[in-house]
């Protein structure tokens, strides 16, 4: 690790389009649906015509502490609006996901000694991003950045993917990262990315404000944000096929800083 220096401000860079993929405002799917009612941001609870049971109660008790109504629709109504996903006769319209800034973000994290902050460098894959952000809840990640840009969102199936983590694990949404790790470098944080060549994680130092750039499924880091990091992590691999999925290898890392901090 290097010794820590004062950091120059650095100049913005001309920002790219807005990426116009829609976000549709709905979850589905039990787990999902019980966190979003908690979180209290349900509109209205679409429960399938047949649908019984324990679960079935306890979504319709939730949804009257919470002023929701109830529709019970057919089951084709249900595939329909979850485009075919599995969503175990429940769906919830929901308020759209509120974002924070990247400042409102740094806040929040400031909260703690040392705060660990994810960085998502373009992933594309709903089930990768809703896999990791259930394990930054389970694994005490403060915060996560994505790109506007070129990048998944919360989508319903990323919401249910994390089995409901996405309403407590919060996620910042920023126009450009190159300008994001600048201002957490101005902030005292140390960045880290991913690469085939670089120190082995389980020598990685994890003391102070750190934030991790996990590159997308395919291409990895961008060759810009690969010129912006303190050090280089890589996970030692033997096998024939020398990558590992973008979920799989971030779960690791974000482990591996809840073990050293946890003295395990």
């Amino acid at each position: 690790m290097k010794e820590k220096r004062k950091r120059k401000p650095q100049k913005a860079v001309n920002l790219p389009e807005e990426n116009n993929n829609e976000e549709k405002n709905f979850v589905f799917g039990h787990h999902a649906t019980v966190e979003a009612l908690q979180a209290g941001r349900g509109n209205k609870l679409f429960l399938q015509e047949d649908a019984r049971g324990e679960k079935i109660e306890q979504l319709k008790g939730l949804a009257q502490t919470q002023s929701v109504p109830v529709k019970w629709v057919p089951k084709q109504k249900l595939d329909t609006l979850s485009d075919h996903g599995v969503h175990q006769g429940i769906l919830l319209a929901i308020t759209p996901y509120q974002y924070l800034t990247l400042d409102e973000l740094m806040e929040q994290a400031a909260a703690v000694e040392a705060p660990f902050l994810l960085i998502l460098d373009s992933l594309e894959d709903p089930h990768n991003f809703g896999s990791i952000l259930r394990t930054a809840d389970a694994s005490g990640v403060n915060g996560v950045v994505i790109p506007k840009h070129r990048s998944v969102g919360i989508t319903p199936v990323v919401t249910k993917a994390s089995t409901g983590a996405v309403e407590y694990v919060p996620i910042a949404r920023v126009t450009n990262l190159s300008q994001t790790i600048k201002q957490l470098k101005d902030a005292g944080y140390w960045i880290f990315g991913t690469d085939m060549n670089g120190t082995a994680y389980h020598q990685w130092k994890v003391d102070g404000p750190i934030a991790l750039i996990i590159g997308n499924e395919g291409r990895g880091m961008s060759a810009g944000l690969k010129k912006e990091v303190d050090e280089m992590l890589t996970i030692p691999m033997t096998g024939h096929v020398q990558s590992l999925n973008a979920g799989v290898a971030a779960g690791l890392l974000m482990y591996e800083v809840l073990r050293k901090r946890s003295g395990y």
